[in-house]
């Protein structure tokens, strides 16, 4: 009986050695992809961060305007967006028309306004601003130049001025104050969920959606508000003057708005004009320059994140789930 032994080609089994070889190999080439990698992350960050100075940077140089050297021209300060600390249009007000009135080429200035209003104490603050910078200065004439709104607190604004300006289709006016909150006591008693809140004062907690208001609490509400209202009105009146035609409208100070037609039939704004006929027209001298002053990188970052964030969650909320 014969034994047939069949060999195996030692070539076809891998030997100890030149496994490890490649297990090390592919070990070393994770290491280096992962290492380049992170140099790769790195020099991104470092560009990012490079590109953000030069920005930084840039943005102090422009916003350093040489505004001495220029011939006779018409001054421009925005008045934009939401009336609110952040923004702080009080201070970019008051800035701008000091760097405006420092200048001997300005012959007139204007206050493009497009703004829905806001806070009522910043607007307060701008109006005597305003005022303050126009009685120092009574030879440059101010004017308001209103283009898609001009309502509310930006009205307020806007009243200090000479002579107010808009568009005929422009919305202006709602000389009123708001506010308001929410009741939810009922949901939270179908839910079985009661509130425990711990205060000390009767009207500590006034405003919590939690809690039912009282009578002597909504009525406390109201008077704020009338409050404000009424220094509203006084301010408008104070800037307006006899143009307004109180006593043919009696809802003029009711919160409603206007287009610029009826503004003019009512005297919230003296004729229709933009920067380009008043700056020409009126003030006679058609350069424009604008006096804005430059906001810093960080805040005009944050607008741009904090306004994606608001669109982001806007449209979210109008999606027809």
């Amino acid at each position: 009986m014969k034994l047939k032994i069949k060999t195996m080609n030692n070539d076809n089994i891998p030997s100890g050695n030149s496994w490890e070889r490649s297990m090390l190999e592919k070990l070393l080439l994770q290491v280096y992809q992962e290492q380049r990698r992170a140099r790769i992350w790195k020099l991104v960050w470092r560009l990012v961060w490079l590109a953000l100075l030069a920005a930084l940077i840039f943005s102090a140089v422009i916003g350093k305007k040489d505004l001495g050297a220029t011939k006779e021209h018409t001054a421009v300060i925005n008045l934009s967006g939401i009336i609110n600390n952040y923004e702080d249009q009080a201070q970019i007000l008051r800035d701008g028309l000091e760097a405006a009135y420092k200048n001997p080429n300005v012959k007139g200035i204007i206050l493009r306004a497009n703004s829905p209003g806001g806070s009522p104490v910043v607007s307060n603050i701008a109006f005597e601003e305003v005022r303050r910078l126009k009685a120092q200065h009574k030879n440059i004439p101010l004017y308001v130049v209103a283009e898609d709104v001009c309502a509310s607190g930006c009205y307020y604004i806007a009243s200090a001025a000479d002579k107010i300006y808009a568009d005929p289709s422009s919305i202006v006016g709602s000389i009123g104050v708001i506010g308001g909150g929410f009741d939810v006591t009922g949901l939270m008693e179908k839910l079985g969920v009661k509130r425990r809140l711990k205060i000390a004062g009767d009207n500590k907690g006034m405003g919590d959606p939690f809690t039912p208001e009282t009578p002597e609490q909504a009525a406390i509400w109201q008077q704020m508000l009338t409050d404000i209202h009424q220094e509203f009105i006084k301010s408008v009146k104070l800037g307006r003057g006899d143009r307004l035609k109180e006593a043919d409208n009696p809802d003029l100070f009711s919160g409603r708005i206007y287009t610029g037609v009826e503004g003019k039939k009512v005297g919230l704004i003296d004729d229709f004009g933009n920067i380009y006929s008043v700056s020409r027209d009126i003030i006679k001298a058609p350069e424009l320059v604008d006096y804005t002053p430059q906001e810093s990188l960080s805040k005009a970052m944050g607008r741009r994140f904090g306004g994606e964030i608001r669109q982001g969650l806007q449209q979210g909320l109008e999606q027809p789930w």
